[in-house]
């Protein structure tokens, strides 16, 4: 009996004591496999990869992440696998099979697991396969996009076969409608290549509208004989391929005219100003360029003061510019403009000299090289619409910004005193003067106020390119055009101009090239001021008297 007790005791003790030791050195176990991708070869990596995901082993979604970011090295002298992080001292070592730290050793006598492009995506599909249980629906969407790679031409069947299985047992509980639609794409996907014709022309079907790019891929591949046999598929598909194409057509004009809009917003803030000061003034301003150039410089030195504040830097910069450009605006009024009235070439030479010197003041105190600023989180990256159509953030931005700076300037000029007595000048000076309106401090403030919205300009202006001393030469002529084409000293015909301008400047750019389309539109221009010489919406009183 006593022989009997021991016996079984004997027994329990080497199942729990050598029985995990020989489940870990088992050809199917999670360390085998572990130990095993130091010397495989590409193709049975994948697999290896593969079976680790479906094991769902803690621990393993480090190890395929360290391996995919190329820190996954073994061990020279006994051939063990480890997660390597590198510190001063050489690799600080965690064991993948326990997620325990396996101390520091020095650099030498280690070789890295390596991998290639293919295994790239053979180990983002299965790192995506962990997220798919996530309750961030962004995360599980991001799974799913992810997992349809394994569909590409040129994926393992078995992996896709895995994908396949993974994603309908999702669908089963998805509960997010977008997530929802992603997965089935990615089922219509692994159905084009189901060895059953009718299959695979029922996938052509529900994918006919999609407008993925991987749809697409596989759409226009399946048109080529070698690689589908069946006409009727073939034929589908290339109705398929037709009918995206002239969806991405439609959403490719919706996108030009997007960067027609936000081109015609920068035309808007850069001409606003200069419509202000000479449609009230009658004075052409040839240094309205570099009032622009000062807000610009404005936003980057309000950089320098907020390093670390790059989103607050930017919207202070807007009335630090309009006040520095303004005062300048003023200085410019008093000293120089207000001696030349009704001497509009001596004006427009003072001024031109003015420019001149005025980059040269940049040049001597920021240099001439060009000073970039930074755009703050909120306007990167872009606003996905579809597959075909995405709207980047700070063009978005800009558009918004020139409607808010012309509903604010429509409020200064029809409900408030200076707005009035504005008003009064640009119609009748005389008569303005003779009910007490100051004119020559009305010259000055709206002068200051014309040039703190071109410094308004340089700011938004600063997001789209380089801050340099020329900066304010690229916009000059372009902001007479919109300031002449939509009626001298008209805010809407200035809104409008602009916005007109920009979408035929970007229509014609893929056509005619940058160059020849701003030359196109310079030729139109003057045909159209033969018939309308006051432009679309001529102002009334002394401007168009003169």
């Amino acid at each position: 009996m006593k022989a009997l007790l021991v016996a079984i005791l004997l027994t329990v003790a080497g199942c729990v004591f050598v029985g995990p030791a020989a489940a870990e050195q088992a050809p199917g176990s999670f360390a085998a496999a572990v130990a095993e991708l130091k010397d495989a070869g590409y193709s049975r990596k994948a697999e290896l990869i593969r079976g680790l995901a479906e094991q769902r082993r803690p621990g393993t979604k480090e190890l395929l992440a360290a391996l995919l970011e190329g820190n996954v090295y073994s061990r020279a002298s006994d051939g063990k696998v480890f997660i390597v992080a590198p510190v001063a001292s050489g690799y600080a070592l965690t064991d993948p099979l326990t997620g325990k730290s396996a101390g520091t050793e020095p650099v030498e006598g280690f070789e890295k697991v390596g991998i290639n492009n293919s295994l790239r995506r053979v180990l983002r599909s299965a790192l995506a396969q962990f997220d798919l249980s996530s309750p961030d629906t962004a995360a599980r969407l991001a799974a799913v996009k992810e997992m349809l790679r394994a569909f590409d031409e040129g994926g393992a069947p078995s992996g896709a076969a895995a994908t396949r299985t993974l994603l309908e047992e999702q669908l089963k509980k998805e509960r997010d409608a977008s997530v929802k639609h992603e997965i089935e794409t990615g089922l219509a996907l692994a159905a084009l290549g189901d060895s059953s014709p009718g299959q695979r022309l029922a996938a052509i079907q529900s994918l006919a509208s999609s407008l993925n790019p991987d749809v697409y891929n596989r759409l226009v591949a399946l048109r080529d004989p070698s690689t589908e046999p069946d006409s009727a598929v073939r034929a589908a598909a290339a109705a398929a391929v037709r009918h995206i194409d002239s969806w991405r057509k439609f959403y490719g004009v919706i996108e030009t005219l997007f960067f027609g809009l936000s081109l015609g917003s920068v035309l808007v803030l850069a001409a606003i100003g200069l419509a202000i000061t000479f449609g009230v003034m009658g004075v052409i301003n040839m240094a309205h360029g570099e009032l622009m150039m000062i807000g610009a410089y404005t936003a980057y030195v309000m950089q320098l003061l907020l390093p670390n504040a790059i989103g607050a830097s930017i919207i202070l910069a807007v009335p630090a510019a309009f006040l520095v450009a303004g005062l300048v605006g003023v200085l410019i009024e008093r000293f120089i403009v207000r001696f030349l009235y009704g001497r509009p070439l001596e004006t427009l030479l003072a001024t031109f000299g003015l420019s001149l010197i005025l980059q040269q003041v940049v040049r001597d105190i920021f240099t001439a090289n060009n000073r970039p600023v930074e755009s703050p989180s909120w306007m990167a990256g872009s606003l996905q619409v579809n597959d075909a159509l995405s709207i980047t953030y700070n063009r978005l931005v800009i558009v918004l910004f020139a409607l808010a700076v012309f509903g604010v300037l429509q409020l200064v000029l029809k409900r408030t005193r200076l707005g009035l007595e504005v008003r009064a000048v640009a119609q009748n000076r005389a008569m303005a003067r003779a009910m007490g309106v100051r004119t020559d401090w009305v010259d000055a403030l709206t002068f200051g106020l014309g040039s703190g919205i071109a410094g308004v300009a340089g700011v938004a202006l600063s997001q789209l390119t380089n801050v340099g001393p020329n900066l304010g030469q690229s916009y000059i002529v372009d902001s007479f055009m919109v300031v002449v084409f939509g009626g001298v000293g008209n805010l809407w015909g200035t809104l409008i101009g602009g916005m007109s301008l920009g979408v035929v400047n970007k229509i014609l750019e893929p056509y005619a090239g940058a160059v020849l389309g701003k030359i196109l539109v310079l030729v139109c221009l003057i045909l159209f001021i033969q018939r309308r010489p006051r432009g679309l919406f001529p102002q009334k009183g002394r401007a168009a008297e003169a």
